[in-house]
């Protein structure tokens, strides 16, 4: 099988995007293996799922939508986490964000989903799946953000210099 990463994915233009940090019950993150194709950021790589936000569409209303594409998931509520801005100037596209909301998912609800796209779901302890060889970076890091809170507040920080 041809790998479409690092090379073979074609021409890519990035845009705002909302994505799930769907959250089970046990305390594991719900991921998809993104299919091995041209044509989209990170082909073969383990993420969350999420997508692209329409012109005119809220995010939240994107991360809804793209759910329900992806999973055939209702999604009522999501609580938003947090925000990375990518700055693509250098190519003449401004700057776009990629926004992260929390969703739990209780047990029953996870039997019912049915995977639209990508290649597999998993649900992976943030442990193992940061241990993965193929993990988009920026889930990785948001993964990463939610599962160990490690950033302290600015009263905690030690100026010693």
């Amino acid at each position: 099988m041809k790998d479409y990463f690092a090379g073979g994915e074609g021409l890519l233009t990035p845009g705002n995007a909302a994505v799930g940090l769907i959250v089970l019950e046990d305390g594991r993150y719900l991921c998809q293996l993104r299919s091995q194709k041209p044509g989209i950021f990170y082909p073969d790589h383990w993420g969350l799922f999420g997508g692209a936000v329409d012109a005119g569409e809220s995010a939240e209303a994107g991360l809804k939508r793209e759910l329900q594409e992806e999973l055939a998931l209702a999604v009522d509520s999501a609580e938003y986490f947090t925000e990375f801005t990518s700055d693509f100037s250098f190519r003449g596209l401004g700057r776009v964000w990629r926004r992260y909301y929390l969703v739990r998912l209780g047990g029953n609800e996870l039997n019912r989903l049915h995977l639209g796209e990508g290649r597999e779901m998993k649900a992976f302890a943030a442990r193992n799946l940061l241990a993965q060889p193929r993990v988009v970076p920026y889930d990785a890091f948001a993964v990463w953000l939610h599962s160990t809170q490690r950033l302290g507040s600015p009263s905690s920080s030690n100026n010693d210099g």
